[in-house]
């Protein structure tokens, strides 16, 4: 029942838009503002957006399980983005060895050079908070900037 309520208190500060492009029928992910959730229902998400090609744009604020969307083939990121970063934790307190090298692992996996090894390095052993990295910094690292908004 906790881990419900949890779920209904992240899930009203979520803020992701799916849209149609303007070129066509082409259904686009928006990502405002997501903090995060449970690293195994994002492992899904993933999946299913990777087979289906969606084109997800991360244009707000990212942090936690979000940035597991960087995996993605087709994503793009804005400039002011702003992505929290931290290692795996349990819902209740910090992971065993095995458990936190696995998600650690599992979050870093798909990410692009050099952003991997960073994660790897030093934001994977971050335990309270997260540790902040700006749009333009994960562009300046090779990924694709997205097309300012249209009005």
């Amino acid at each position: 029942m906790a881990a419900l309520a949890l779920a209904v208190l992240i899930g009203a500060f979520v803020n992701t838009t799916e849209a149609r492009a303007r070129t066509g029928q082409e259904v686009v992910k928006i990502v405002m503002r997501d903090p995060g959730g449970s690293l195994s229902v994002r492992q899904k998400e993933i999946r299913s957006l990777r087979r289906s090609g969606r084109r997800v744009e991360l244009r707000g604020m990212c942090f936690s399980a979000c940035t597991m969307y960087l995996a993605l083939e087709n994503v793009c990121v804005s400039r002011d983005a702003v992505f929290g970063f931290h290692g795996p934790r349990g819902l209740f307190g910090s992971l065993d060895r095995d458990a936190f090298e696995h998600w650690s692992q599992v979050m870093a996996r798909d990410l692009r050079e050099p952003l991997r090894g960073w994660f790897m390095a030093k934001a994977r052993h971050v335990r309270s908070g997260v540790m902040k990295v700006r749009g333009s910094t994960l562009i300046e690292m090779g990924y694709p900037r997205c097309a300012p908004p249209r009005p």
